[in-house]
């Protein structure tokens, strides 16, 4: 029996891990939890969930291996070290000009890819470094989606038999990407008539001025919710409303329409826009599914994430497995990391050696 460890610190992590987590279970191994830092809410931890609440115990524990949705886990925590991603690649970059979503800091073993789009880079960097391994294996977050479940803490407030299409807007907390206040005069002038239902959920770090802002349109028209797992929402919607948050690719993934505002590398696949004046014409043209934007939407698809099976989570756990039988696994040790380390150590409040 494997034994594995969830490592984690936000909200979005619960929807990321919890298909892996069933399939962990269903293979007869087991798993534990262990949240940290002030951005997770940890209410939202189930009963028959297992957690671990102080590195010591973690250390104990001896996992096999970790998966991680974020971007850090500290080297003193045994066993294989899993990037599984908390989101698609959009092109974001850090302050130094560079992708953030290729950052390689040097605390990982095995990346798991979700498609030839991402997979491609990844393999050059792991030639690169020569210290951890790539496979690509779709993204368990998804596995729901594709099954078509409904899946933990959807918002039964919802009138899911409401007729009106529904607009799902979502938007990223960055000041210089996000769309929420640009858009803001144009969606209270929206939702005051009845042709469409509205939806409105935010990332959890977007400033509380806007979605105070938001949560004070709320009728009939428009609903904003706050939640651990988004998938219940995009499978209502038929048309999202984004700017450059990696969740309008987990939306497009269901082959449905995705409308941008001034996203930072729009393709054929989006219908982009820049004037705010501009939404409802351009929400009304995604509502039609215009053919040749339909067959753009296909062909971007098979590069973002081709599997559509719902055995992403198999897919990972048959890595980690072939990986952990291996004796020599890379062609070069990872490096000390003494800084990131350090700062691991300091927000844990961990100093045993």
């Amino acid at each position: 029996m494997h034994k594995y460890l969830f490592f984690v610190a936000q909200n979005y992590s619960y929807a990321i891990l919890r298909p892996l987590q069933q399939a962990i279970k269903e293979r007869g191994d087991e798993v534990v939890w262990f949240l940290y830092g002030n951005q997770i809410n940890t209410d939202y931890l189930l009963p028959d969930e297992k957690r671990l609440f102080t590195v010591e115990e973690v250390i104990a524990y001896h996992p096999d291996a970790s998966f991680v949705p974020g971007n850090m886990i500290p080297s003193f925590i045994s066993g294989l070290k899993v990037s599984v991603f908390h989101g698609f690649n959009v092109g974001k970059l850090n302050g130094r000009g560079k992708n953030d979503h290729f950052n390689i800091r040097g605390c990982f073993d095995l990346y798991c890819t979700q498609g030839p789009n991402t997979t491609i880079r990844f393999q050059q960097l792991a030639e690169k470094y020569g210290y951890f391994n790539v496979v690509e294996t779709g993204w368990p977050a998804l596995d729901p989606l594709y099954s078509k479940q409904i899946t933990h803490r959807q918002n039964t407030s919802l009138d899911t038999d409401n007729e009106k299409p529904t607009i799902l807007m979502c938007s990223t907390f960055s000041r210089n990407l996000t769309c929420a206040p640009h858009l803001y005069e144009e969606i209270k002038k929206l939702s005051q008539n009845d042709q469409w239902r509205w939806l409105v959920q935010f990332h959890p770090k977007m400033p509380d001025s806007i979605v105070s802002q938001y949560k004070a349109l709320q009728n009939e028209n428009l609903t904003f919710i706050e939640t651990d797992n988004v998938l219940p929402l995009l499978q209502q919607a038929d048309v999202m409303l984004c700017d450059t948050s990696s969740v309008m690719l987990m939306f497009i993934l269901q082959n449905k329409p995705v409308v941008t505002f001034k996203n930072i590398s729009p393709g054929a696949h989006l219908i982009d826009f820049s004037q705010a004046e501009e939404l409802e014409q351009h929400l009304n043209y995604a509502l039609k599914r215009p053919p040749e934007l339909m067959e753009e939407i296909q062909r971007f698809v098979e590069e973002l994430h081709p599997y559509q099976d719902s055995q992403s989570s198999q897919r990972v756990l048959d890595a980690v497995e072939a990986e952990l039988k291996k004796t020599n696994r890379t062609r070069k040790k990872k490096p000390l990391n003494l800084l990131r380390n350090f700062k691991m150590r300091k927000e844990l409040n961990y100093w045993k050696f």
